[in-house]
């Protein structure tokens, strides 16, 4: 009945991650790291490492509404290894400030974690971190190893998500999609991992996903997977969304695959 007035929901609910309180083990975990910040677009971003100052290091990408914390099983594994992790709380998330972010704003954030501190081993990312990372490399950040967890990669998909929490209707998702268009001079798609794979040639991608992922569905890697050849990927079972980003063999996969780009 109202779709202008829809249109704007979503348009403040795509671009505004939600906070949720920190678990306790996660809280822990901030405890151990050496906490930092740097600015970004007069965003104030909270940083963390965990292991060694001398070690080599990965760089970890949160999810939407999600922390850095929440690779707390990963940071154990990886500094045993003689990695050190690095973590950041994106625009409007966590400990950092602002009220909304777009996928543009964490790749300024990641050029500027890699200009201060040197290219990674490696980028491990979860969900919307995925996409951010993939944008990124796509316009010369200079990773080469990258692991996707649980990550989406269709724009319909991505849209069909958000309008499920509005109880909306397509013809909301291909308004918006007219909105993304007016708003950035691009449609949306272009913001996709499926469109900006295109122009990434020499990355080695590890894409993790579980097969009963409600949240982001299988398909959505297996896609990715079409299009760039390149790709491994591993399917899990019964993990979900998030829990997957604590389980064992999980981490053992992308221990394995950063060292010697294979997920063991």
């Amino acid at each position: 009945m109202f779709p202008g007035l829809a249109v704007r929901y979503l348009e403040r609910i795509f671009f505004t991650p939600l906070k949720y309180k920190t678990p306790d083990k996660e809280v822990e975990a901030e405890g151990l790291a050496v906490q930092s910040s740097i600015m970004v677009d007069n965003k104030r971003i909270q940083l963390y490492e965990w292991g060694s100052h001398s070690q080599p290091y990965v760089l970890v990408i949160h999810g939407w509404a999600g922390r850095a914390t929440q690779f707390r099983k990963f940071i154990p594994v990886f500094n045993s290894a003689g990695l050190k992790v690095v973590g950041f709380d994106g625009p409007a998330h966590g400990k950092s400030s602002g009220k909304q972010t777009t996928i543009a704003e964490f790749e300024k954030v990641l050029n500027r974690i890699i200009e201060d501190k040197g290219v990674p081993e490696g980028i491990i990312a979860h969900s919307f971190g995925g996409g951010a990372a993939l944008f990124a490399i796509s316009h010369g950040l200079p990773v080469k190893k990258l692991i996707n967890i649980a990550s989406p990669t269709l724009a319909d998909e991505i849209i069909k998500s958000f309008i499920q929490a509005i109880n909306g209707s397509w013809n909301t998702g291909l308004k918006f999609k007219e909105f993304i268009h007016k708003k950035f001079g691009r449609p949306f798609e272009d913001f996709t991992a499926l469109k900006v794979i295109e122009q990434i040639h020499d990355l080695e991608l590890l894409l993790v996903h579980d097969s009963e992922d409600r949240e982001v569905s299988l398909v959505q890697a297996q896609a990715l997977k079409n299009k760039y050849p390149r790709t491994h990927l591993l399917v899990t079972h019964g993990l979900g969304h998030n829990r997957i980003l604590k389980d064992d063999a999980v981490i053992a996969a992308c221990l394995g695959f950063i060292q010697n780009g294979r997920a063991v």
